[in-house]
């Protein structure tokens, strides 16, 4: 009975053994085929063999054989080539809020839409160890919560916490719970965000996801959706920095004309460039003013200077007087 359920399993079996084990460098023989059905109870002679190999090439398998005293047959193009696989790995192990547990689980996973071999080399560039990583493993739960309550239309209940010195959460405003509207998740600056309509204040908001806690489908629906066809992300993404929260400003700034392709990455390519000199150029943009905001323009130096407003220019002295007390 045994051996007649693995045998309509044949199929099945032969396609794993060709995915894991085949690939242009490593082509299997007919006597390998063989060999590994057996182990599975799988008793096949090789016309046999043929035809699965052939209804799996009709099927949308790109299976290749190889002839001569060497040749076998291996898996061609699959759903990732290598290239594709080892960016994959490169953006999991590089990304802050996926801890380092999962990192390793996901990578393996990776590998494994690989051949074996394949699989090694991807192996052999990760780098975990040291990184800094999230220390909350609950987020994949909270993500899930998160797009469920997209697609249901409803809001979500969670508490918003912070990290005590001795690395202790504490949830804000005393524990008490947020209720907003979700409407996207946001990947910026190796963190997760989640975009919400927060009906109180009246405006978008947006939260990093890896600090959220008891996170809970509400029974309300969503509110904020008019607001939300209005939005444009891309602006949004543009004007506010390490997605610190504070007023959108209208700011005139000047930079040495080398940065140009600073600001182009950081606003997009349809900025207005007005030359002013022969060294210098001026953009206005939309920026979020926070002190993300002013931190960015310290690290360029004198290279870069607000022009306007007004109150902006202050609050960047104010900035800098602050900063030079401390030393």
């Amino acid at each position: 009975m045994a051996k007649s359920a693995n045998q309509k399993l044949k199929l099945l079996y032969l396609l794993r053994f060709l995915m894991q084990h085949s690939d242009e460098e490593h082509p299997v023989s007919m006597a390998q085929i063989i060999e590994e059905l057996a182990r599975n109870g799988i008793s096949a002679e090789r016309k046999s063999i043929y035809d699965d190999i052939e209804a799996l090439g009709l099927f949308g398998v790109d299976i290749v054989q190889l002839k001569g005293k060497n040749g076998g047959y291996y898996i061609g193009s699959r759903d990732f080539e290598l290239p594709e696989l080892k960016l994959l790995v490169d953006s999991v192990q590089s990304s802050k809020f996926i801890t380092q547990d999962k990192t390793y689980k996901l990578i393996k996973k990776i590998e494994n839409l690989a051949s074996m071999y394949d699989g090694q080399l991807l192996q052999r560039q990760v780098f975990v160890t040291n990184r800094v990583k999230s220390m909350n493993e609950s987020i994949y739960y909270t993500v899930d919560v998160i797009s469920d309550a997209i697609t249901q239309n409803k809001k979500i209940r969670y508490q918003y916490f912070e990290y005590t010195v001795s690395k202790e959460r504490v949830p804000r405003h005393g524990g008490e719970f947020y209720e907003v509207s979700p409407f996207a998740l946001i990947w910026d600056d190796e963190n997760y965000y989640m975009l919400a309509w927060d009906s109180d204040a009246a405006k978008m908001k947006h939260y990093r996801v890896d600090k959220m806690q008891k996170v809970a489908l509400s029974d309300n629906e969503r509110e904020g959706m008019d607001e939300f066809e209005k939005f444009d992300m891309s602006a949004y993404t543009k004007t506010v920095f390490g997605m610190f929260g504070g007023t959108e400003q209208k700011v005139k700034l000047r930079f040495a004309n080398h940065l140009v392709g600073v600001v182009l990455d950081r606003f997009g390519a349809e900025t207005t460039i007005i030359p002013d000199g022969e060294e210098h150029f001026t953009v206005t943009v939309s920026v979020v003013v926070s002190p993300q905001f002013f931190g960015w323009v310290f690290g360029f130096g004198s290279e870069v200077e607000i022009l306007s407003p007004e109150e902006v220019r202050t609050e960047m002295k104010k900035q800098a007087e602050e900063i030079c007390k401390k030393y």
